[in-house]
């Protein structure tokens, strides 16, 4: 008989203890808890009180060592591809067009001073599947690819999730394609005619015939 009235006081005990931590919440409710980050030292530390964020006027701030969305600074770019090769999922499409000789200053330089030698028409990310593994990141020679503190990018079509940062249009870059081959032909014109056309080879000699019923 005693166990069972021990029971109903710790049952009652529990809610009440429950109960008051909820009304405690309730009247604190009316003040606004503080606006220190997840990454601040007195965060813990707050008063408590309404804690709702007004998103997206508010937003938990990211941790600085996070990655997220993936950016292409491409005026750095120098089209090497050596993220597109690293990349495990594929994520990552580019296409290069090499400059001419008389393109180089319009391609332009890195912020590191490295003269640039092709352009970048389509330099594609499909952040819908980027796992944000890093690795293109740490195998960029130039450090225009890396992951932003940009969190909240979701998209009601997965299409939207396809980020273009080429450098030239469709229609700049098909000018570019035929200027580098037409440059390309006459290079080759003027070499041959320095240095004269090669001689022609020499046709093999057909097989001798061989005789019905064998040799004689």
């Amino acid at each position: 008989m005693s166990e069972y009235f021990s029971n109903i006081k710790t049952s009652a005990t529990t809610i009440a203890t429950g109960m008051a931590i909820t009304l405690k919440h309730f009247f604190n409710a009316v003040k606004r808890k503080g606006d220190a980050g997840i990454d601040d030292a007195d965060y813990f530390r707050q008063v408590d009180g309404l804690c709702t964020l007004q998103y997206p006027k508010e937003a938990i701030p990211t941790p600085p060592h996070g990655r997220y969305r993936l950016y292409c600074n491409i005026d750095d770019c120098i089209g090497c591809r050596q993220c597109e090769r690293a990349c495990p999922v594929e994520c990552i499409a580019i296409e290069t067009i090499k400059t001419t000789s008389d393109d180089l200053e319009a391609c332009g330089k890195t912020s590191g001073g490295q003269q640039k030698r092709m352009w970048v028409p389509v330099f594609d990310i499909d952040t819908a599947k980027c796992m944000t593994c890093g690795i293109c990141q740490s195998v960029c020679p130039t450090d225009c690819l890396y992951h932003t503190s940009v969190a909240d990018f979701s998209e009601f079509d997965v299409k939207n999730m396809l980020y273009h940062f080429g450098n030239l249009s469709k229609i700049e870059a098909e000018a570019k394609k035929k200027k580098l081959a037409e440059q390309q032909a006459q290079a080759a014109k003027e070499k041959a005619a320095a240095g004269g056309a090669p001689a022609p080879k020499p046709a093999p000699k057909a097989a001798p015939q061989q005789k019905p019923g064998g040799a004689e």
